[in-house]
C-alpha cells in the first residue's frame, strides 16, 4: 500500500515554483496524496484548480487545519515548492519541526540537505522519523564517470527536452511512458529531477545536484541499470532546463549522457520570458530544434505544447501552424493525449511498431 502524504506548497500551488506539488497531484506512484497546503487556495479541490477535474485531494490553509480534518496523520510531509535558489525559507523551519513532532517523515527536494543540519537531525531522532533529502547525491567515490557503455546498446532512447525550465517536460514524459505501456511496450523512464524521483521513478538522479564531471556518467549509469534490469523496448529520458538556457548546464549533460536517438521538444508559445529569469527572452521552438539537432546529432521527431495562457482556439491554431511550418507532429499531451507522439516514435523506430502489433494481437 502507498503511504499517505501531504504536500506543502504555500502561495505556489499551480505556479511554476509549485511544480513538485503540481506533479504529485497529477501522478504519484510512491504516495497517496491526501492534501495540499496553500492558504491562498484553501477550500478548493486541487484537481479542479490545477486541471479542471476534481480529484478529491483538498487544499488546506495550514498543517493544523489539515490534521484536524484528515482521518489520520499522513506518514509523509513533502515540501512541494521548487524555488530557483533551492533553499528553505527561515519561516518554514518551525513548520517542518511541527510535522516531525506529529510523527511525519520529511521528503525534502531542496538543494539544502536537512540531514546535514544538526537541528533537523536531532528533531528527527527525538520523534523517530526519517528525512529523505531527494537531491542529495552519492559520495564522489560512488559516482560514475562516462564509460561509453551506452554506445553498445541498440534500445531506442527518446529524450523529452524543452525551451525552458518548468515547462512540462516531466509531465509529457510520464504521460508518454503510460501511453507506450498501454500499447504493450516495456518502457523504462529515467527521471532527472527531484519531482520525478518523488513521484516514484524507478531509475533516475537529480542531475542538478551532481558535480559537472559526473553528470554524463550518472545519467549513463541509470540508463544502463534500467537496460540491464528491465530489458525495455524503449527508454524515455526526462529533460531539464533547456539546451539554449545560459543559466543551466543540465540539458547538455543529459544529451551527452543519454545519447538519445530521437528528441521531443516541449514549448510554451505564450511564454515571453524564461522562468525565473525575466530579463531573458524565450527562444523560438524553431531555434531550439536547430540547436538540439546540431548539438545532439539527433532528430527532433515531434513538438509538444504547454498551453499556459492559451485559449483552446489559440492552441488549435498553434498546433496547425507548427505542423505546417516545422513539418513535425505537434500536440498538447495533457489535452489531446500521446497518439501523435507514439506515431512519430513508431515512424522513427519501425521495430517498435512490430513489437506493439505482436503484443496486442
Amino acid at each position: 500500500m502507498k503511504e499517505c502524504a501531504i504536500v506543502y506548497c504555500e502561495d505556489n500551488f499551480g505556479t511554476m515554483d509549485g511544480k513538485t506539488a503540481n506533479g504529485l497531484v497529477r501522478s504519484s506512484r510512491n504516495f497517496e496524496i491526501v492534501g495540499v497546503i496553500d492558504s491562498t487556495k484553501a477550500g478548493k479541490d486541487s484537481g479542479e484548480f490545477l486541471f479542471g477535474q476534481t480529484n478529491g485531494i483538498p487544499i488546506f490553509k495550514d498543517l493544523p487545519h489539515a490534521l484536524e480534518l484528515l482521518e489520520k496523520v499522513p506518514e509523509q510531509f513533502i515540501y512541494g515548492i521548487a524555488p530557483s535558489d533551492g533553499f528553505l525559507k527561515k519561516a518554514e523551519r518551525n513548520l517542518l519541526f511541527y510535522a516531525m513532532e506529529r510523527g511525519m517523515n520529511i521528503v525534502n527536494p531542496l538543494h539544502e540537505f536537512f540531514t546535514n543540519d544538526q537541528e533537523f537531525v536531532s528533531v528527527s531522532e527525538k520523534y523517530n522519523v526519517s528525512i529523505n533529502d531527494v537531491r542529495k547525491p552519492p559520495e564522489k567515490k560512488d559516482m560514475h564517470l562516462f564509460s561509453g557503455k551506452i554506445l553498445t546498446i541498440d534500445t531506442p532512447i527518446v529524450a523529452v527536452l524543452g525551451t525552458d525550465s518548468a515547462i512540462g517536460k516531466r509531465t509529457t514524459s510520464v504521460l508518454l511512458e503510460d501511453a507506450l505501456i498501454k500499447q504493450g511496450l516495456k518502457v523504462a523512464f529515467i527521471a532527472t529531477g527531484q519531482t520525478g524521483l518523488i513521484q516514484g521513478a524507478k531509475y533516475g538522479v537529480a542531475i542538478d545536484a551532481i558535480p559537472s564531471q559526473f553528470i554524463t556518467g550518472e545519467i549513463e549509469n541509470q540508463i544502463m541499470k534500467a537496460w540491464t534490469n528491465e530489458k525495455p523496448d524503449i527508454i524515455i529520458v526526462e529533460g531539464q532546463g533547456a539546451l539554449s538556457h545560459p543559466a543551466y548546464v543540465s540539458s547538455c549533460g543529459i544529451v551527452k549522457g543519454s545519447r538519445p536517438g530521437a528528441v521531443i521538444v516541449q514549448h510554451a508559445p505564450k511564454r515571453e520570458q524564461r522562468c525565473d529569469f525575466s530579463y531573458m527572452k524565450m527562444p523560438t521552438v524553431k531555434s531550439e530544434i536547430e540547436l538540439i539537432e546540431s548539438f545532439a546529432k539527433s532528430k527532433v521527431i515531434a513538438v509538444t505544447i504547454n498551453h499556459e495562457n492559451m485559449s483552446v482556439k489559440e492552441l488549435e491554431s498553434t498546433i496547425a501552424e507548427y505542423e505546417d511550418k516545422l513539418k513535425l507532429p505537434t500536440t498538447d499531451a495533457l489535452k489531446y493525449g500521446c497518439d501523435k507522439l507514439i506515431a512519430s516514435i513508431f515512424e522513427a523506430y519501425p521495430t517498435l511498431k512490430r513489437k506493439q502489433t505482436v503484443t496486442t494481437h
